[in-house]
């Protein structure tokens, strides 16, 4: 396909905007806000600029999503900005179609507004909204290609940065009464974390890009919670989960990193002279939140349980075929440990004479990207663009239409 005609894609995420053309192999990922850093009070870095900082201790996130719906468009018609010019993405919106998600259940009017700076600031020539759960089901029923779309039977677990949302498909149309959303993400979780180090170790508040970095080296979710408790009480189960973490002075380190071990005395090698964490249980108990999110007082089941009620709205027959077809996306999915505990949890909930599986892509941050690009290439995607001059004519109201 040619550039010139080439529709654009953007997944824009509550954390990171992935976006690209449709006839690109990959799309290119940026952070999804505004950031300022104590050391260069004068600049604010959008985007991708996060690179240039020298010193992001201190970091302070100005977002667009709050509780995980898109309620700042200052903030993000700033980042579009930057992220359409030439310095940036170098993709350009005019005279383009775009095909843009949204959240799950999303307000009529932040949709309404979403339609209308689109088309007003960017002069697209089309536009079509969808979710990222709705991408996903469809890149994985073309991956699949020997199941046509009206025969999809899946369940999507979309496991973000504001919210976990399990949403089922039936014959290849998304159930809404089978939605299920927890108040659980990577923002959550971070957050946890920021606190537990702060309590225990050093003040971290204001360092949620460090402990951002810290929650990704070293997390991962236990298979057995009460087992590795036994790291308090057995000093051999604890050698094995402790790690010292060493901090970046953003000078001679400017990213974290675990420190290495002996392994002939299986003990830490003091290697540098840099700061550092000594980090144990915070490893596993804060990607346990996902599974029980009472743990912080969100009085919310956990993933396994929502995904067997959010099979409870859906017709008794297609059961089988939905725990066969569990698609887990999102960045929160990547922690160590999580697909097989999800799986073992599942299972103990779900029938006996029912099998469970479940589908973890290689790229679980960009496969609904991948699902948009897919959509965008197909034949049908024409059909289901609003069109610039059916919105010129009749108005936000034509996008219902659609």
């Amino acid at each position: 396909m040619c550039e010139d005609t080439a529709a654009v894609v953007i997944d824009n995420g509550a954390y990171t905007a992935k976006l690209g053309l449709s006839c690109h192999d990959d799309p290119q990922i940026m952070p999804n806000c505004i950031m300022k850093a104590k050391a260069e009070r004068r600049r604010a870095f959008i985007g991708s600029q996060i690179d240039e900082c020298r010193d992001a201790s201190g970091l302070f996130y100005i977002l667009c999503f709050q509780k995980g719906y898109l309620l700042n468009w200052d903030i993000q018609k700033t980042v579009w900005d930057y992220i359409f010019s030439s310095e940036g993405s170098g993709i350009s919106l005019e005279d383009r179609n775009v095909l843009v998600t949204e959240p799950q259940l999303n307000f009529p009017s932040i949709q309404e507004a979403m339609v209308e700076i689109i088309f007003e600031e960017y002069h697209c020539s089309g536009i079509h909204k969808s979710t990222t759960a709705d991408l996903a089901a469809f890149n994985y029923c073309t991956d699949s290609e020997e199941t046509p779309l009206q025969s999809l039977n899946c369940l999507v677990v979309d496991v973000g940065y504001s919210f976990t949302h399990i949403v089922p498909f039936v014959c290849g149309k998304k159930l809404l009464k089978g939605i299920r959303r927890i108040d659980v993400g990577g923002k959550v979780l971070t957050n946890h974390l920021k606190e537990l180090i702060s309590y225990r170790h050093l003040n971290v508040m204001d360092e949620s890009y460090v402990v951002n970095q810290i929650k990704e080296d070293v997390c991962f979710v236990s298979e057995n919670f009460a087992n590795e408790m036994l790291c308090h009480t057995d000093k051999r189960k604890r050698d094995e989960i402790i790690m010292e973490y060493v901090l970046p002075d953003f000078t001679s380190v400017k990213r974290g990193y675990v420190r290495k071990r002996d392994a002939t005395h299986n003990c830490l090698v003091d290697d540098s002279d840099q700061q550092s964490l000594r980090l144990c249980n915070e490893r596993f108990t804060v990607p346990e939140l996902l599974f029980h999110p009472t743990d912080v007082g969100i009085k919310q089941v956990g993933i396994p349980e929502a995904v067997i009620d959010a099979l409870k709205e859906c017709p008794v027959y297609t059961h089988h075929e939905l725990l066969r077809n569990i698609l887990v996306i999102g960045g929160s999915s990547l922690f160590a440990g999580f697909i097989p505990r999800l799986k073992a949890e599942i299972r103990a909930l779900a029938a006996d004479d029912l099998e469970v599986s479940i589908i973890f892509p290689e790229d679980p941050i960009a496969y609904g990207w991948y699902g948009g690009k897919e959509l965008a290439l197909s034949d049908g995607f024409k059909d289901i663009l609003l069109k610039r001059e059916e919105y010129e004519e009749n108005g936000y109201s034509a996008c219902n239409e659609k």
